[in-house]
């Protein structure tokens, strides 16, 4: 077993309960762990034995391109599609921060991790 790791994917996006949030955006962290088996990639040296980190990517991508009112939401649906895209993954981790966020006071991010 192994984990395969996209992490630091900056997205511009829409997310939030607030209206000028769905106006303006904001800029969003989403990091993604995928837990599979490496040996067969290990020893083929093929990327089609593996969990190919380029469509990781385009997953979250896309994904953070549909409104969502809460982080959590996104990070669900990033859950969703990865093990559709890729049913040998044994275990999928999403971490979705928003910077930034429009709080009263000084605060760098809220984030939330998910499992899945």
């Amino acid at each position: 077993m192994g984990i395969i790791s996209a992490e630091g994917i900056r997205i511009y996006a829409y997310h939030g309960c607030m209206e000028e949030e769905a106006k303006t955006g904001r800029a969003f962290i989403v990091d993604v762990s995928v837990e599979t088996d490496l040996e067969k990639a290990a020893a083929s040296d093929a990327i089609a034995d593996t969990i190919d980190y380029v469509k990781l990517y385009e997953i979250v991508k896309s994904e953070m391109a549909v409104r969502s009112k809460l982080i959590e939401h996104a990070g669900q649906r990033i859950i969703n599609s990865i093990r559709k895209k890729f049913p040998q993954a044994k275990g999928v981790r999403v971490k979705v921060s928003k910077l930034n966020p429009p709080v009263n006071g000084n605060l760098e991010s809220v984030s939330v991790l998910m499992e899945g």
